[in-house]
């Protein structure tokens, strides 16, 4: 007898609808409904603002606005973080992280352009925040991702010449803009004379722009994630979150509409937050930290994250992307607004902030000098954060 041959068994049909896991196009609109809150608030503000910040001697008119206004800035870039992840998405590494810099950067201006134009003593608002920003993302959220990332995973690997190139153009802005100033003699205090702001602002604008270019176009590579760090864990970056929908347009013009009201809302909250630093005799450096944590609060999100996703090398573009856009762009900003207006910025920070920046950058340089990353690296990093807490209130 042959033997009769049993078919093979084959996969079942699968039932497969267009565009099953994207939301139509009317969904995605009126998803964004929320944008709704932040413009409202910026034309309510627009029109009624001086009326209802003019005296806030009154401790629960003072909360009310301060609350209002916090809570809607921070909408508003928690959304500019949420669009810029789906730009990332679309357009891969770098570009995503570069997008997220740029936007989060951009409301870091508007707010220290708005606490300048406010209250007294902000001559030196755009310094305390520039340095906030290293002290806060190079010491707290690079301790922070690196110590959750390492509880996890133990280990971590990132791009190493990736986080060699941007400590390279960080480490000697920072110090042209917020060292040097204390130790020129052309001008009086931690000031640069007009030759000097235009040779900075020259040179940072132009060394961002090459960096830019390396990191886009000839060396894009130095920013992926190496090829051995598995795939596996990538889906849990967004695993809470639909699959990205809309066009890169349609994400573009969203982002582009939650930063507008910023305009008008930065220069409001700049008004009680400086009555309040004023009312409690609290350290001028306090503002600069208020404005850093307030615009970073996005990023930071995003690269803790990215870390406990294992996407290091994601965590590590947005960290160290947004301390060299921060000090690439706030400082050609700052000084040419003080060209325009006749004011003078105070850039040069004292010895002992001096010391713990140098510190900071020789720890990172450390931490960024091995491709493996653990628990002890971000235990360092956080210890450096706690002192320069410590050191606001006294020195």
């Amino acid at each position: 007898m042959l033997p009769v041959a049993t078919p093979e068994p084959q996969e079942p049909m699968l039932l497969r609808f267009p565009h099953r896991n994207t939301p139509p196009r009317y969904g995605r609109a009126t998803g964004e409904w929320m944008l709704l809150i932040p413009l409202a608030t910026a034309g309510l503000f627009f029109i009624h603002g001086h009326e209802w910040l003019h005296d806030l001697s009154s401790p629960i008119q003072l909360s009310a606005m301060l609350g209002w206004l916090l809570l809607v800035i921070a909408l508003s870039a928690f959304a500019v973080l949420r669009h810029a992840e789906h730009l990332a998405a679309r357009l891969g590494e770098p570009m995503g992280t570069v997008i997220l810099t740029l936007s989060v950067t951009g409301i870091e201006v508007m707010m220290i352009s708005a606490f300048m134009y406010t209250g007294n003593g902000n001559a030196s608002l755009a310094r305390d925040a520039m340095f906030a920003v290293v002290m806060i993302v190079l010491n707290g959220m690079v301790g922070l991702s690196l110590l959750l990332g390492g509880l996890r995973y133990h280990e971590q690997t990132y791009n190493l010449q990736g986080a060699n190139a941007f400590l390279a153009v960080i480490v000697p802005l920072a110090v042209l803009g917020l060292v040097m100033p204390s130790y020129t003699i052309s001008s009086p205090g931690p000031t640069f004379s007009p030759h000097q702001s235009i040779f900075l602002i020259v040179m940072s604008l132009g060394l961002y722009g090459v960096f830019l270019a390396i990191q886009n176009l000839r060396h894009r590579n130095y920013f992926v994630a190496p090829r051995r760090q598995g795939t596996r864990n990538a889906a849990l970056l967004h695993d809470h979150q639909p699959s990205p929908g809309g066009s890169v347009w349609f994400h573009t013009l969203l982002l582009l509409a939650y930063l507008l009201p910023l305009v008008i809302l930065s220069e409001h909250v700049a008004t009680p937050i400086d009555y309040t630093l004023r009312r409690w005799n609290a350290p001028h450096a306090l503002g600069g930290v208020l404005v850093a944590a307030l615009v970073l609060a996005p990023e930071s999100l995003g690269a803790v994250r990215a870390a406990l996703a294992n996407q290091l090398q994601r965590s590590v573009n947005i960290l160290l992307g947004s301390v060299l856009a921060s000090i690439s762009l706030t400082i050609p900003a700052v000084l040419a607004i003080g060209f325009f207006t006749d004011s003078t910025i105070l850039l040069g920070i004292d010895s002992v902030d001096t010391i713990l920046l140098v510190l900071t950058f020789v720890v990172s340089m450390l931490t960024f000098a091995v491709r493996r990353t653990n628990v002890l690296l971000g235990a360092v990093h956080l210890l450096l954060f706690l002192a320069y807490l410590m050191l606001i209130f006294e020195k």
